[in-house]
């Protein structure tokens, strides 16, 4: 029987998905759950894809782990929690190239790629989906430039580690774009918050407006 399971890494807990399956089988749980753990301790704040082949006649088991996805690796490199909600008009973070080539290196063996670029690529791909920005430019626009052979350098060298005054540069340049962003945070809620008034007031000079007489009424008057 072949359980698949995504787990937070070294922290796996008893859960429906595997007592449900298990319970019947007389399999002790524990012991799967504490493999686990320590097969995945180094992946600690990620999500971890894991399989348990679990032989039924006998009772044994084999843990087999895998690479987390690709978008926790980012999360993970850059230190977010998560994506933005509104990838495109809010970004929440600022990549170097150096760390999707790092990222794209981890994965490179468990993603359809037949090298390392097309493997930075997809890395690409998903800080687009996320909202992260890299070496200051939307996703899209690094994708062409490394089509166009940009970064064919960096990728050929396997470069993980920018240097620290381009890290400085990154970073600089994404305080801007969060303050950028901040400013239009507190504009859309100045707005909202504008239109709820003009709508509570229009709202009560409607009530305190008096009722108008029926038709019948003013006929009898």
């Amino acid at each position: 029987m072949l359980i698949k399971l995504l787990i937070d890494g070294g922290d796996m807990k008893p859960g429906p998905a595997l007592s449900q399956k298990l319970g019947p089988l007389g399999i002790n749980m524990g012991q799967i759950i504490s493999k686990v753990n320590d097969s995945t301790k180094d992946m600690k704040g990620l999500k971890v894809p894991v399989e348990v082949d679990v032989e039924p006649s006998t009772k044994t088991f084999e843990v087999r782990v895998f690479s987390p996805p690709v978008s926790e690796l980012l999360k993970k490199e850059l230190g977010i929690e998560k994506g933005s909600g509104l990838q495109k008009k809010f970004k929440i973070a600022n990549a170097s190239i150096e760390q999707v080539i790092s990222v794209a290196k981890t994965k490179l063996q468990n993603l359809l790629c037949r090298d390392l670029k097309s493997a930075v690529k997809v890395v690409v791909g998903t800080c687009g989906s996320l909202g992260v920005l890299i070496e200051n430019k939307p996703a899209s626009e690094i994708e062409k430039e490394i089509d166009e052979g940009k970064y064919d350098k960096e990728i050929k060298e396997e470069r993980t580690e920018a240097s620290p005054e381009k890290k400085k540069k990154i970073a600089e340049f994404f305080e801007k774009v969060k303050e950028e962003q901040e400013k239009i945070i507190k504009q859309e809620q100045a707005a909202k918050e504008a239109e709820a008034a003009e709508k509570e007031a229009a709202a009560g000079a409607t009530a305190e407006q008096p009722a108008p007489e029926k038709k019948e009424e003013k006929e009898k008057k």
